[in-house]
């Protein structure tokens, strides 16, 4: 029988669970454990990874997503520890986390769970590491966020326990799923884990019958780990809300009387309308906001230059007729936020060149459109002229204003390129340098830091001095390369340097990089494998511009293409051939795949469809055409070619697909 079984339920997240179970060997080196995985039918090759890297872990690989409970006690049924743990795949832990765990509750037999400090990957502490019950007025306070506003007060902060110090170790109501550590034989008293819950809920559910059976429920603030929250779930959509929350509906109909139970399932519910509007609200606003402030700017730089153009060409401001403020200036307008969109304008990193060249594009337009104007509305050429002007001015003075505030420098854009800093010895850093390079990552400032005391010959400086060569050298992000430093260690540097940078980890011979900007965000991940064009503002523009002028052309030329299909089938019934209805039939096809794409309901040119075929690929609307011909129904090969067009894409080879199909 070993010491300690350490679960952990894995799904679609490879590079994640290789990082932790990396952390993990390190940890449990010299102790007597045995490590699970079970992988609930991911695809994204996790399980093979693990039976290629990881002989020694013990895989099950389920056929389907069994949920977060059923996958753990699969597991746990098949061993027979003093402790189990169960551990998240996003998660990093120092070296001693294990050990001084297991240690505790050798000391503390009343303890039946323990949980530990989490910290995100910004360094910031999490505060889901300790929990309250969420008995009804618990839940009414979180909903209503007042822990944020008395963070230290007992009586509104009873969720996250804010009250009690993040550094000591303290009894608790419930632990987080993401590291929960409990004895077998309390197991065996109150029974795994509730597979009712498929996801969420659960970890509250044991931790409160592990309490009611008279065991205590210990955060242990003695040892930390990183916990990137929710790589695996993606939290914060409305979808995980509602997830989250059901499972609490359930645990308060399991364990509260039914009039408790109604309250809370009420509060829940009026938590999922109170976030799906406030997610709505600023969704709209941060989308809106600074479309409708340009285009007022633009359309009160305009009405000045017009004011003025008057004054000066004719000695009145009332000579234009009403109906330049009413139709030509918020035609000329709608036309300016047109260029500026496609000019990357509203992208977080501006391309001043696209963003002149578009305007320039739009200017042009515009004195086309004035050609075709009425007389009446062809008030002056010169105010289209002088529009352009203010334009420009205005957006690229709008632009280096918003980024000195925002960013605190000067420039159009934040940096499109960050100042890295690499922690690890020689080798492994010229590696990591190397991938940096290769992903396209290494166009800022990059230094190189010795993890060892002394400096070496070809690093900026040494780990002691961390702290001013961050400073000196303007660095936005550290890159720790676990091979040459201890876990402890780059936590330990995470919390000294705070949130005010970006932190990543690359595990021994990983060809990804792994971190994460907050707690509120999912993990970001540089590797080879998925640095994918199609995820770019810019290619995503450009493939929705191609869908919209290639549909609304081929509306166009609808007639001509029926036209033919009946001088066609009059050919052929002249000539014996057998007439059909296959050219009416595509007539209607033809005319009912413009319209869908048109309408936004599909692209020209999608994945090869199936749940394999594109598994961990950026979404896409579903496709009139694939990126080949079916070859085979080889889901390996699907994906590969999906893989490939998303890898690869630039609106020209939608359009030879098109073609060719058409």
């Amino acid at each position: 029988m070993s010491k300690l079984q350490i679960v952990i339920v894995s799904y679609n997240v490879r590079h994640f669970l290789h990082q932790a179970l990396s952390a993990i060997q390190a940890a449990a080196r010299d102790m007597d454990t045995e490590i699970w995985v079970v992988d609930n039918d991911s695809k994204d090759a996790s399980a093979e990874m693990v039976d290629e890297l990881w002989p020694d872990v013990k895989l099950i690989a389920n056929q389907e997503n069994t949920g977060f409970a059923v996958a753990n006690n699969q597991a746990i049924r098949q061993s027979s520890s003093e402790y189990v743990l169960l551990l998240n795949p996003d998660t990093v832990v120092e070296e001693d986390s294990l050990q001084a765990s297991v240690q505790y509750m050798d000391k503390h037999p009343k303890c039946g769970a323990l949980g530990i400090r989490m910290i995100d990957g910004s360094g910031a502490y999490l505060p889901e590491s300790k929990r309250g019950l969420p008995t009804p007025w618990v839940a009414l306070c979180k909903t209503l966020k007042l822990h944020r506003i008395f963070p230290r007060w007992r009586a509104v902060n009873g969720y996250y326990l804010g009250y009690l110090d993040e550094y000591s170790t303290s009894e608790v109501d419930v632990l987080s799923g993401a590291y929960m550590m409990m004895r077998r034989s309390v197991l065996d008293e109150v029974g795994l884990l509730d597979e009712d819950y498929f996801m969420y809920g659960e970890d509250v559910d044991l931790s409160y019958r592990i309490q009611q059976a008279g065991h205590q429920v210990v955060y242990f603030a003695g040892s930390s780990i990183i916990h990137y929250k929710g790589e695996s779930t993606k939290k914060g959509s409305l979808d995980y809300l509602k997830t989250f929350y059901k499972a609490m509906i359930l645990f308060s109909e399991k364990h509260y009387s039914p009039a408790q139970a109604r309250i809370y399932s009420l509060l829940i519910h009026a938590a999922i309308v109170l976030h799906a509007v406030a997610s709505f609200l600023k969704r709209s606003l941060l989308r809106y906001l600074v479309v409708i402030t340009d285009a007022a700017m633009i359309y009160g730089g305009m009405w000045l230059m017009s004011l003025l153009w008057q004054k000066y060409r004719y000695g009145s401001t009332d000579f234009f007729t009403d109906s330049v403020n009413t139709l030509n200036l918020p035609l000329y307008t709608l036309v300016w936020i047109l260029s500026i969109w496609l000019g990357t304008g509203y992208d977080k990193h501006i391309r001043l060149g696209r963003l002149l060249r578009s305007l320039g594009i739009g200017g042009l337009i515009l004195m086309a459109i004035y050609g075709m104007l009425p007389m009446l509305m062809r008030n002056s050429r010169m105010l289209v002229v002088l529009g352009f002007l203010s334009t420009v001015s205005l957006v690229i003075v709008s632009r280096l204003a918003y980024t000195r505030w925002r960013y605190g420098r000067w420039g159009l854009s934040a940096k499109s390129q960050s100042n890295i800093a690499i922690i690890g010895a020689k080798q492994e850093a010229l590696r990591v340098r190397a991938l940096l390079s290769d992903l396209g990552k290494d166009g800022g400032r990059l230094i190189t830091v010795d993890a060892a005391d002394a400096s070496g010959a070809e690093a900026d400086g040494n780990l002691r001095d961390l702290l001013d060569l961050v400073g000196q050298h303007d660095v936005d992000e550290l890159i720790f390369c676990a091979q040459d430093l201890e876990a402890s260690t780059i936590t330990g540097w995470m919390t000294r340097l705070g949130p005010s940078y970006s932190y990543k980890i690359v595990a021994p011979e990983s060809t990804s990089i792994i971190g994460s900007p907050s707690r509120n965000s999912p993990g970001e991940l540089y590797t080879l494998e998925l640095s994918l064009a199609i995820d770019d503002a810019a290619h995503r523009r450009s493939k929705w511009i191609f869908d919209k002028i290639s549909s609304i052309a081929l509306l166009v030329l609808f007639p001509v293409g029926l036209l033919y299909s009946m001088v066609n089938r009059r050919s052929q019934r002249s000539g014996g051939a057998s007439t059909g209805a296959d050219g009416s039939n595509h007539s209607v096809t033809y005319l009912k795949h413009s319209m869908q794409v048109l309408l936004g309901q599909r692209t020209w040119v999608g994945y090869h469809q199936g749940t394999e075929a594109t598994a961990g690929l950026p979404d896409l609307k579903p496709g009139i055409y694939t990126p080949r011909a079916m070859v085979d129904d080889s889901s390996v090969r699907l994906y590969r070619i999906n893989l490939a067009y998303a890898r690869d894409y630039e609106w020209s080879k939608d359009l030879g697909v098109l073609l060719r199909r058409l």
